[in-house]
C-alpha cells in the first residue's frame, strides 16, 4: 500500500475520479493518508484523521514512506488556529499560506519548524497542541475567526466550509477528533435534553422532513448558534430550531444535542 500527506494548502477530495465530481471533503495541510485504489489520474484515499474517503487527483499526492505514516499516528498532533499562516520551506521557492486547522507534522517549539518527509518548514504565527483546559472558550474563540465564511459544500476552510466541515475543523483546533459527516458526528457524546443545558462547544443536530439529520451547529450561548448556511452565522436556537434572525423564520429543525467536550472542561 502507498501513503501520502498533503504538501498543498488545501487538497479537494471527490466522490469520484474525475473532474466533474462533486467534492465531497478537503484534505488540509500536513493531513495524511493510504491509497487503496488508483489509476492513472486519480488516487482513492481514505483519510487518517477520520477515516473519510474518497479521489484525489494523482498530481496532488505527496508520497511517504509507511514508517513514515505510522510515525504520524503516534506523534502528538499540533494544529494552526489563525485563519491564515504564511510557511516557509527550507528548500524551494519562497512562502506560501495555510488554512486554520492545518497540521504541522513532528513541530518542534523551540525554532517553529516541522517536516514533512525529508523537507523542513517554519512556520510564523500561532500554533496549539492537544488543549487540555478551556476548550469550551477556545473553541468558540476559534468559532468567531471564521464568521461570514461562505458556505460550500465539502470545505473545511476559512475560503469555504460546510456545517459539519465547520465543527470537525473547531473539534479539531480544540483537541478533539470526530466524524467528518454530521449523522456521524451526532452518534458521539452524551445526549443534552433542554436547549437550556447546553454549553458553549455542543453540538446542536437538525433533520429534514424525512427525519434525516442534514445540519449541526455550535452551541455558542444558551440561545445563539454558529453555523455554516450560507456563510457562517451566528442565529438563534431553540427547542424548535434555529430562528435566521435575518428573514425572521425558522430555518432548521431540530432533531437533538449532543456533548463531546469531557465534562472536566
Amino acid at each position: 500500500m502507498r501513503y501520502g500527506i498533503s504538501n498543498l494548502s488545501i487538497v479537494p477530495v471527490r466522490t469520484d475520479p474525475s473532474e466533474t465530481s462533486e467534492m465531497c471533503t478537503q484534505i488540509l495541510f500536513g493531513e495524511h493518508y493510504s491509497i487503496v485504489d488508483e489509476n492513472k489520474k486519480w488516487c482513492k484515499v481514505v483519510l487518517a484523521f477520520d477515516g473519510y474517503s474518497g479521489w484525489i487527483d494523482q498530481k496532488m499526492v505527496h508520497e511517504i514512506s509507511e514508517k513514515s505514516f505510522l510515525l504520524l499516528d503516534q506523534h502528538p498532533l499540533t494544529v494552526t488556529t489563525n485563519p491564515f499562516n504564511i510557511v516557509q520551506p527550507e528548500k524551494g521557492y519562497g512562502n506560501f499560506l495555510i488554512v486554520a486547522g492545518s497540521s504541522l507534522p513532528f513541530y518542534k517549539s523551540s525554532n517553529n519548524t516541522f517536516r514533512i518527509g525529508e523537507e523542513g518548514y517554519t512556520i510564523q504565527g500561532d500554533k496549539i497542541f492537544p488543549a487540555r483546559k478551556n476548550i469550551r472558550n477556545l473553541m468558540i474563540e476559534n468559532a468567531l475567526k471564521y464568521f461570514n465564511s461562505p458556505y460550500l459544500w465539502g470545505g473545511r476552510s476559512p475560503f469555504g466550509v460546510d456545517c459539519s466541515g465547520l465543527a470537525q475543523v473547531l473539534y479539531k483546533m480544540a483537541g478533539l477528533q470526530i466524524p467528518r459527516e454530521a449523522n456521524q458526528q451526532a452518534l458521539m457524546g452524551e445526549n443534552i435534553t433542554f436547549v437550556e443545558e447546553a454549553l458553549p462547544g455542543d453540538l446542536a443536530f437538525f433533520d429534514n422532513e424525512e427525519g434525516k439529520i442534514v445540519h449541526v451547529g455550535i452551541i455558542w450561548e444558551k440561545n445563539k448558534i454558529i453555523h455554516s448556511s450560507g456563510k457562517v452565522r451566528i442565529d438563534n436556537i431553540d427547542h424548535f430550531g434555529i430562528y435566521n434572525i435575518d428573514t425572521g423564520r425558522y430555518s432548521h429543525q431540530m432533531r437533538l444535542m449532543r456533548r463531546i467536550i469531557p465534562s472536566l472542561d
